[in-house]
């Protein structure tokens, strides 16, 4: 079990290093580290919501239900990810463990959830106008 989780936080930190030091720096972005917390905990959270919203109503055909079911799903694996990661950077003393790197995380998936639920509503309300339209 610990040479599984120590391969595991090995390819956590080679991938923390090559998208600090590779991507970062050839495109020239100059991200510091709580960007890239910032961004990636917000993509691996929009993803893994999406996939919890799309496994959700397929078994359970209550959109709305479903659709707080997976947000809140999501924000707990948002949690245990997050702490997961500065517990691992504490283990292996590869980073630093810090509590205000967990909560940008977090923030980075509020971020783009916030922008999920903007783009469904204008979406969600372009669909009703429609349809009232064609309705008259």
């Amino acid at each position: 079990m610990k040479e599984t989780i120590q391969l595991l936080a090995d390819i956590v930190n080679n991938l923390h290093d090559f998208i600090q030091i590779y991507v970062s720096s050839s495109l020239n972005l100059q991200l510091t580290d709580k960007d890239l917390h910032f961004w990636i905990m917000g993509m691996i959270g929009i993803v893994v919501f999406l996939f919890v919203l799309a496994t959700s109503r397929f078994i359970v055909k209550m959109p709305f239900g479903i659709t707080i079911l997976s947000f809140l799903y999501t924000t707990t694996f948002m949690f245990v990810l997050v702490f997961a990661i500065e517990i691992q950077q504490a283990l292996t003393n590869r980073g630093n463990m810090e509590f205000e790197d967990a909560i940008v995380g977090l923030l980075g998936f509020f971020a783009f959830f916030l922008v999920f639920v903007v783009i469904a509503f204008v979406l969600f309300t372009a669909r009703r106008i429609v349809k009232s339209f064609f309705k008259k």
